[in-house]
């Protein structure tokens, strides 16, 4: 069974917005054989193989390999952006947006930690042009969270010094997660996920407003 079947709800559900379903297919597979092998030790024959297909398959769908990894990539950004976005929006003191943010940031890296260690970790693979675009993606996702601490500091609900070198360790806490999180371990992503919102909270110095 692949790690992406093994994971809750199966990573390849986060993928309905791809069609056709051949695309889908040969989207999923890639995930999994650049989380694998890594991008640069992967062909697209080892892809194709993957989804059941033959090598020219791939080209009616995608040009390239570093096109394959630029949606994968681009999906998966958008929907970090998403969650933290979602978090800074909703009402309530900045404490309790900060633990909603890290808590579903972190549940998602966890639910999906084979696509996300792709996303997070490949950036350095795609050309030029597309890895601009996922770069201004990451300052987006970094200002979002910025904004969160920034708000909590102004409050007096966080004792923190340094507001952008705080969110920068706090996402990196964050993002980590793909890289050692395993479905057969003794937390779930939930579990995972409110952990870090307790460990981020303490972090920033969070004071309860009385």
């Amino acid at each position: 069974m692949s790690t992406a079947e093994q994971t809750p709800g199966g990573e390849d559900v986060a993928w309905g917005e791809v069609a056709p379903e051949a695309a889908r297919r040969l989207l999923v597979a890639a995930v999994e054989a650049f989380a694998e092998r890594g991008y640069h030790a992967t062909t697209t024959r080892d892809i194709a193989g993957r989804a059941g297909m033959s090598p020219a398959a791939l080209y009616i769908h995608y040009k390239t390999k570093e096109e394959l990894l630029h949606r994968i990539s681009r999906i998966g950004h958008d929907r970090a952006l998403e969650i933290l976005r979602a978090a800074e929006l909703r009402e309530g003191a900045a404490s309790d947006r900060l633990a909603d943010a890290v808590r579903s940031f972190v549940r998602w890296h966890a639910e999906r930690h084979t696509t996300a260690r792709v996303v997070q970790y490949e950036l350095d693979a795609l050309g030029p042009e597309h890895r601009a675009e996922i770069v201004e993606l990451r300052r987006e996702t970094e200002a979002t969270v910025r904004r969160i601490i920034e708000e909590g500091v102004a409050a007096g609900e966080f004792d923190v010094a340094d507001p952008s070198g705080t969110t920068v360790a706090v996402l990196s806490l964050c993002i980590d997660v793909a890289r050692w999180f395993n479905v057969q371990g003794r937390r779930t992503p939930d579990e995972v996920g409110a952990f870090y919102a307790d460990l981020v909270l303490r972090m920033v110095g969070y004071r309860a407003q009385k």
